[in-house]
């Protein structure tokens, strides 16, 4: 990012799971669905909303036995292509 940030908003969606509603400093607005099952949290965009859809994304985060670390990766596939690692992001405790 450009040393702006970022905000996430979640909702329940009605469908079932949740919906992570994105926001940044470069004017990025998306939507992902996002799912917890069984110690796995999934966020998936895979259709147009705010902006259109150039690229599918995921982030796939396995939780720790203790629940006190998530470590997982963002992907994206290309129009007609699978899903490849674009980078990995672990969350963990701090302090």
């Amino acid at each position: 990012m450009d040393g702006g940030g970022a905000l996430s908003v979640y909702s329940v969606d009605p469908k079932g799971g949740f919906v992570q509603h994105y926001f940044d400093s470069r004017g990025v607005t998306r939507l992902y669905a996002m799912t917890f099952t069984d110690g796995v949290w999934t966020l998936v965009r895979e259709s147009a909303d705010f902006s259109p859809l150039d690229f599918r994304q995921r982030y796939v985060g396995t939780f720790s036995a203790d629940g006190n670390r998530i470590d997982g990766a963002w992907e994206m596939a290309q129009p007609g292509a699978d899903y490849e690692v674009d980078f990995q992001m672990n969350y963990m405790p701090v302090g």
